[in-house]
Protein backbone atom coordinates (compact mmCIF):
# COMPACT_ATOMS: atom_id res chain seq x y z
CA UNK A 1 0.00 0.00 0.00
CA UNK A 2 1.41 3.36 -0.62
CA UNK A 3 0.19 6.71 0.20
CA UNK A 4 -1.73 7.61 -2.85
CA UNK A 5 -3.23 4.65 -2.00
CA UNK A 6 -4.81 5.55 1.58
CA UNK A 7 -8.57 4.64 3.07
CA UNK A 8 -10.76 7.36 2.65
CA UNK A 9 -11.30 9.37 5.60
CA UNK A 10 -14.38 8.12 7.75
CA UNK A 11 -16.15 11.51 8.70
CA UNK A 12 -18.35 9.57 10.91
CA UNK A 13 -16.27 7.30 12.51
CA UNK A 14 -14.38 10.34 13.68
CA UNK A 15 -16.96 12.05 15.07
CA UNK A 16 -18.24 8.93 17.07
CA UNK A 17 -14.67 8.71 18.14
CA UNK A 18 -14.66 12.34 19.17
CA UNK A 19 -17.76 11.67 20.95
CA UNK A 20 -17.29 8.69 23.18
CA UNK A 21 -14.00 10.52 24.03
CA UNK A 22 -15.88 13.53 25.04
CA UNK A 23 -18.63 11.44 26.89
CA UNK A 24 -16.25 9.25 29.25
CA UNK A 25 -13.84 12.46 29.99
CA UNK A 26 -17.26 14.38 31.21
CA UNK A 27 -18.47 11.00 32.74
CA UNK A 28 -15.24 11.30 34.81
CA UNK A 29 -15.36 14.96 35.88
CA UNK A 30 -19.42 14.45 37.10
CA UNK A 31 -17.96 11.30 39.49
CA UNK A 32 -14.78 13.24 40.37
CA UNK A 33 -17.27 16.48 41.43
CA UNK A 34 -19.97 14.17 42.94
CA UNK A 35 -17.99 12.10 44.96
CA UNK A 36 -15.85 15.63 46.26
CA UNK A 37 -19.92 16.40 46.93
CA UNK A 38 -20.76 13.59 48.80
CA UNK A 39 -17.67 13.64 50.91
CA UNK A 40 -18.34 17.10 52.19
CA UNK A 41 -16.47 19.24 50.36
CA UNK A 42 -13.30 18.71 51.40
CA UNK A 43 -10.07 20.90 51.07
CA UNK A 44 -8.06 18.01 50.82
CA UNK A 45 -6.21 15.87 48.32
CA UNK A 46 -8.51 13.55 46.68
CA UNK A 47 -7.09 10.49 47.99
CA UNK A 48 -8.49 11.39 51.46
CA UNK A 49 -11.61 12.20 50.48
CA UNK A 50 -12.84 8.61 51.38
CA UNK A 51 -11.49 8.89 54.84
CA UNK A 52 -14.09 12.01 54.91
CA UNK A 53 -16.90 10.38 53.56
CA UNK A 54 -16.27 7.72 56.21
CA UNK A 55 -15.70 9.74 58.69
CA UNK A 56 -18.98 11.94 58.70
CA UNK A 57 -21.04 8.56 57.87
CA UNK A 58 -19.98 7.05 61.48
CA UNK A 59 -20.03 10.13 63.21
CA UNK A 60 -23.47 11.24 62.04
CA UNK A 61 -24.72 7.27 62.79
CA UNK A 62 -23.13 7.70 65.98
CA UNK A 63 -25.05 11.19 66.42
CA UNK A 64 -28.51 10.03 64.96
CA UNK A 65 -28.02 7.02 67.80
CA UNK A 66 -27.30 9.12 70.75
CA UNK A 67 -30.14 11.25 69.09
CA UNK A 68 -32.74 8.33 69.76
CA UNK A 69 -31.35 7.52 72.81
CA UNK A 70 -30.55 4.01 71.83
CA UNK A 71 -26.92 4.28 73.68
CA UNK A 72 -26.23 0.07 72.78
CA UNK A 73 -25.82 1.16 69.36
CA UNK A 74 -24.39 4.17 69.44
CA UNK A 75 -21.52 2.11 71.96
CA UNK A 76 -20.77 0.06 69.17
CA UNK A 77 -20.67 2.78 66.56
CA UNK A 78 -18.37 4.32 69.13
CA UNK A 79 -16.08 1.15 69.37
CA UNK A 80 -16.62 0.00 65.91
CA UNK A 81 -17.71 -3.47 67.27
CA UNK A 82 -21.88 -4.41 66.87
CA UNK A 83 -21.41 -7.31 69.25
CA UNK A 84 -19.42 -5.33 72.14
CA UNK A 85 -21.83 -6.62 74.89
CA UNK A 86 -19.51 -10.51 73.89
CA UNK A 87 -16.72 -8.83 75.51
CA UNK A 88 -17.64 -5.59 77.37
CA UNK A 89 -14.22 -5.55 79.42
CA UNK A 90 -12.26 -5.07 75.96
CA UNK A 91 -12.27 -1.39 75.60
CA UNK A 92 -10.58 1.28 77.75
CA UNK A 93 -13.68 3.82 77.58
CA UNK A 94 -16.10 1.22 79.56
CA UNK A 95 -19.66 1.18 78.94
CA UNK A 96 -20.98 3.14 82.10
CA UNK A 97 -18.31 5.75 81.45
CA UNK A 98 -19.82 6.25 78.04
CA UNK A 99 -23.56 6.69 79.38
CA UNK A 100 -22.20 9.62 81.75
CA UNK A 101 -20.79 11.03 78.91
CA UNK A 102 -23.25 10.73 75.80
CA UNK A 103 -26.10 9.93 78.21
CA UNK A 104 -29.53 12.06 78.42
CA UNK A 105 -29.61 13.98 81.38
CA UNK A 106 -26.34 13.10 82.98
CA UNK A 107 -24.21 14.99 84.86
CA UNK A 108 -21.08 14.79 82.33
CA UNK A 109 -22.56 15.61 79.32
CA UNK A 110 -22.33 19.81 79.06
CA UNK A 111 -24.35 19.42 75.78
CA UNK A 112 -27.48 18.04 77.82
CA UNK A 113 -29.86 15.75 75.84
CA UNK A 114 -28.80 16.02 72.29
CA UNK A 115 -31.41 16.63 69.88
CA UNK A 116 -29.36 17.42 66.96
CA UNK A 117 -26.28 17.78 64.89
CA UNK A 118 -24.23 19.52 61.95
CA UNK A 119 -21.06 18.36 60.45
CA UNK A 120 -19.66 21.86 60.22
CA UNK A 121 -16.15 21.39 59.41
CA UNK A 122 -13.39 17.94 59.03
CA UNK A 123 -9.82 18.13 58.40
CA UNK A 124 -7.30 15.49 58.83
CA UNK A 125 -5.30 15.84 61.86
CA UNK A 126 -2.58 13.38 61.26
CA UNK A 127 -4.00 10.05 60.76
CA UNK A 128 -7.01 10.64 62.21
CA UNK A 129 -9.80 12.93 60.67
CA UNK A 130 -10.77 16.04 63.28
CA UNK A 131 -14.55 16.77 63.20
CA UNK A 132 -15.88 19.77 64.51
CA UNK A 133 -19.55 19.13 65.48
CA UNK A 134 -22.45 21.95 66.58
CA UNK A 135 -24.75 20.08 68.85
CA UNK A 136 -28.43 21.24 69.70
CA UNK A 137 -28.15 24.17 67.25
CA UNK A 138 -25.26 25.86 68.75
CA UNK A 139 -23.32 28.39 67.15
CA UNK A 140 -20.28 28.28 68.91
CA UNK A 141 -18.49 25.50 71.57
CA UNK A 142 -18.12 22.93 68.74
CA UNK A 143 -17.74 19.38 69.97
CA UNK A 144 -14.48 18.09 68.44
CA UNK A 145 -14.42 13.96 67.52
CA UNK A 146 -11.74 11.81 65.55
CA UNK A 147 -12.41 9.25 63.30
CA UNK A 148 -9.67 6.71 63.35
CA UNK A 149 -9.70 5.99 59.25
CA UNK A 150 -7.39 2.94 60.10
CA UNK A 151 -9.53 1.07 63.00
CA UNK A 152 -13.26 2.85 62.19
CA UNK A 153 -13.21 3.85 65.92
CA UNK A 154 -14.84 7.70 67.06
CA UNK A 155 -13.04 9.50 70.13
CA UNK A 156 -12.90 12.48 71.82
CA UNK A 157 -10.43 15.29 69.99
CA UNK A 158 -7.17 16.08 72.36
CA UNK A 159 -8.06 18.94 74.72
CA UNK A 160 -5.36 21.20 72.69
CA UNK A 161 -6.96 20.19 69.30
CA UNK A 162 -9.55 21.47 67.75
CA UNK A 163 -10.72 22.82 64.43
CA UNK A 164 -11.39 27.05 64.46
CA UNK A 165 -14.81 28.09 63.28
CA UNK A 166 -13.72 31.71 63.42
CA UNK A 167 -16.05 32.66 66.40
Amino acid sequence: MTLLDAPKFDEARERRKRTILVSVLSLLVVCFVGFWLASGRPVDWPWHWNSHLMGRMRANQFLHAVENNEMEKAYGIWEHDPKWQQHPNKYPYPYHRFIGDWGPGMIENTYGTIHSHKIVAARLHGNVLLMAILVNDRKSNALNMTYDPQDGTLDFAPEDVYIYLGK
